[in-house]
């Protein structure tokens, strides 16, 4: 009797401890738990190969362009193969992936592993554009393939819970959180490029980047992108509803064509930036029967927001339109006078020939192909090009030290530079170089 009831106490306390490590493991089973499940199996790694030639040169130290120039037949070119890691999301069941432009950047080969998969597949690059850093893969083996569909990142919330995850190492999964600390982040990335970022304390290196940012519901909301060593702490993502403004022009076109909104601008002055705060951009002219024109927009209108964001420069703004294609529409707050006014904008393609028209306009000189290159055929009288001296029959050579030897070469460096003053450039008269600067002509 005494050992049934031994037998039955021990019973009791095996189901009782039972009962208390099933209760732990449901706590533990967090709604980040949850997230990561959903959005995991969609994560890839994705590795480069690279072919990098140089050539042997034993004059080391002593500026390779040089001595290539005269001694390029005496020193062999060798190959060199490098790889390069990263991470990337599937969106759709046909195995296209989003990804940044520097992870495959100059790839010769592209090679993505799946989370549950020790066999790697070959990836082809669809479209990149490096402004914006963003880059569409496609897995070449047909699917379906697990995915995360793009969700919206125009709801995020300040101080809401963020997962980044990476597959940076192709041995597993890297996952960390946080929140949510800015929405729209405006970063510089270069000299002439910035762009508006969502800002976080999850932590996203190198080898993460490229990989999704999801919500707590586990959805889609941004593309992880490292971009500040230096800011301990700091993470920035792409927001993706940038990337859904732009994914379907990679995919078809290869890069991002420009959206035309039809207007010039200018900086505002010091004395309206202390004034109102955050700056704004001037409107200096709207063509007629724009896109612009057709919204309402006047000439000396100050535009303070684009879609929600702020902008305090021409840089800014034109950093910021790079992301928006032709049948996007977008919201401008200007200021007329002193009223506030929202206008509700939907941009068009460039029409044809609009670069050597704006040439013509804001530089003052038209081009034509001849047989040694590109030739100034016609200045026009009293423009920048007329004041700082140019004359028909110049070679152009360069835009913003961008090579031009053609038409489309020079259409192309103006389409991605429009709205951009002054531009420098390199000129060729007889035996002489010369690089000017227009409009202002210094």
């Amino acid at each position: 009797m005494k050992q049934m009831l031994v037998r039955y106490i021990f019973l009791l306390l095996v189901l009782f401890c039972a009962q208390i490590f099933t209760v732990q493991a449901a706590d533990r089973h967090t709604p980040i738990v949850d997230a990561v499940a959903r959005a995991r199996d969609a994560v890839v790694n994705i590795r480069t190969e690279k072919i990098v030639q140089r050539r042997g040169n034993p004059f080391f130290g002593f500026g390779d362009s040089l001595f290539d120039e005269f001694f390029e037949d005496m020193f062999p070119t060798r190959s060199y193969k490098t790889q390069s890691l990263g991470s990337g999301v599937i969106i759709d069941a046909e195995g296209h992936i989003l990804t940044n432009a520097h992870v495959v950047d100059k790839a010769s080969k592209i090679y993505v592993a799946l989370a549950e998969e020790s066999r790697e597949l070959e990836a082809e690059l669809l479209g990149q554009d490096s402004r914006i850093d963003l880059a569409v893969l496609k897995i070449v083996e047909p699917g379906p393939y697990p995915f995360l569909p793009p969700a919206d990142s125009n709801d995020l919330l300040l101080g809401e819970t963020v997962i980044a995850i990476g597959n940076p190492l192709g041995l597993g999964h890297s996952i960390t959180t946080g929140i949510v600390s800015s929405l729209k982040r405006r970063v510089q990335l270069g000299k002439q490029y910035s762009s508006v970022f969502i800002q976080t304390d999850a932590l996203i290196n190198p080898g993460n980047s490229g990989g999704p940012l999801i919500n707590i519901n586990g959805e889609l909301i941004g593309i992880n992108t490292a971009i500040a060593r230096q800011a301990q702490g700091i993470g920035f993502s792409i927001p993706i509803d940038t990337a859904k403004r732009v994914v379907s022009d990679l995919i078809e076109y290869g890069q991002v064509r420009r959206g035309f909104l039809g207007i010039d601008i200018g900086d505002v002055s010091g004395n309206f930036v202390r004034s109102y705060g955050d700056g704004g951009i001037l409107v200096e002219e709207v063509e007629p029967a724009s896109p612009a024109a057709t919204a309402g927009l006047q000439v000396a209108d100050v535009i303070l927001k684009v879609d929600g964001v702020k902008v305090a420069s021409v840089e800014h703004f034109l950093s910021f339109m790079q992301t928006y294609t032709p049948g996007d529409n977008l919201e401008l707050v200007c200021l007329r006078g002193a009223e506030e006014r929202t206008l509700n904008v939907r941009l068009t393609t460039l029409p044809d020939g609009y670069q050597l028209a704006y040439t013509r306009r804001v530089f003052g000189f038209d081009l034509s192909e001849a047989q040694r290159g590109l030739t100034i055929s016609q200045i026009i009288a009293d423009t920048a090009a007329d004041r700082v001296g140019l004359e028909a029959g110049d070679l152009l050579v360069e835009v913003d030290g961008i090579p031009v030897k053609s038409l489309d070469d020079y259409s192309q460096v103006i389409e991605d530079q429009l709205g951009r003053k002054p531009l420098t450039f390199t000129i060729v008269r007889g035996n002489r170089g010369y690089v000017v600067r227009l409009p202002d002509g210094h």
